[in-house]
């Protein structure tokens, strides 16, 4: 479940989530067995319209909206860098780290990796169940907090702050360590990309993991489109609808030829 909040002159967008092809990383040495059946059954071809179908639905807008302009295109223009806080988990930290590094495999104009926290503009903070509505408090105040639990009961958040250009200047994840493995990579995979922009929520594409009734556990041939046309230099932080659709043509050629390329599959 998915929720976007504004607040001050810099706006903050919040997303929940209510959890549930050969991949170079794979996110586990030994793959999960829930990640592996969602794997057998994915869909790896889609046309152009589907493909954009989702991109203009989660790039643009907000579910849940206070206040705050979400018809512009919202993303970081420079590095990405992730770092881990809370709990002291090392198979946590090192499924994040994982997950960082596939992102960064398959998304081909993003500079993303792990980091010490001062270098950080990504923080991750690694909870335990039973604490993860207090945490929430801290970050949003008891009210909003309250908010999101009647609505969501989420089982992870993540949420950005971006400057008057809508460039992404951090951003912060929350992922529960004590709800299984599908669930933490569940969380960490869609919670970690919406956190780079693609924030708003969509019930109507059935393939995207931005859907509340969608779990992958993985970094799926679908969500790599939206991130790679998003990440595309050509599409700008700040854009109109028009304005991206504008340059889409020549982006969509190289976004196909690099999904096929890293993914092993035949170019469409």
């Amino acid at each position: 479940m998915h929720a976007t909040f504004s607040r001050g002159l810099t706006a903050a967008l919040i997303t929940a989530a209510l959890c549930s092809g050969a991949a170079a990383p794979s996110a586990v040495a030994t793959e999960n067995p829930g990640v592996a059946a969602h794997r057998l059954a994915e869909r790896k071809t889609f046309t152009d319209a589907e493909i954009l179908d989702g991109f203009f639905k989660t790039a643009f807008g907000a579910e849940y909206h206070l206040a705050g302009r979400v018809d512009r295109v919202r993303k970081y223009s420079g590095p990405v860098r992730v770092a881990a806080a809370g709990v002291n988990s090392a198979a946590r930290k090192a499924q994040l780290a994982k997950v960082v590094a596939d992102i960064a495999h398959y998304v081909q104009h993003l500079d993303i990796s792990m980091a010490d926290s001062a270098a950080a503009n990504v923080t991750v903070h690694l909870v335990r169940d039973r604490n993860l509505n207090r945490t929430i408090a801290k970050f949003y105040g008891a009210e909003r907090a309250r908010e999101i639990h009647k609505s969501l009961d989420p089982q992870c958040l993540s949420g950005f702050s971006k400057n008057d250009r809508f460039e992404i200047e951090r951003s912060d994840v929350i992922l529960t360590v004590d709800n299984g493995d599908f669930t933490f990579l569940n969380c960490a995979y869609e919670e970690l990309l919406q956190s780079l922009g693609p924030i708003n929520d969509t019930t109507s594409v059935p393939w995207t993991m931005f859907n509340d009734g969608v779990d992958k556990g993985y970094f799926d041939v679908y969500d790599q489109y939206l991130l790679n046309i998003l990440y595309d230099p050509r599409i700008k932080a700040g854009m109109t609808v028009a304005e991206v659709k504008a340059v889409l043509p020549q982006v969509m050629i190289d976004v196909r030829a690099w999904v096929a390329k890293v993914n092993g599959l035949p170019l469409e």
